[in-house]
């Protein structure tokens, strides 16, 4: 984020009263948290995608070739 762009949201939080700005300040935590996992995700993801592909093309095959099964719910 840019400088100027916090210092228009530090200028918009001083205009609010106290109590308000406790609020915005507790729904942007959870807003960055969140954004912080969600990149982690991402980031993780990218990491094992070819492995994921990988994974997909090997159980495509398998079906295919008739060495598969039906997932029985009541056993897991």
């Amino acid at each position: 984020m840019s400088s100027a762009a916090i210092t228009t949201i530090t200028k918009m939080m001083e205009t609010l009263p106290e109590s308000t700005q406790e609020q915005a300040v507790e729904h942007l935590r959870n807003f960055i948290t969140e954004a912080l996992d969600e990149s982690q995700w991402d980031a993780s993801f990218k990491k094992t995608q070819k492995q994921l592909i990988s994974a997909a093309r090997q159980a495509r095959k398998e079906i295919a070739a008739g060495h598969s099964q039906s997932m029985d719910y009541d056993r897991l």
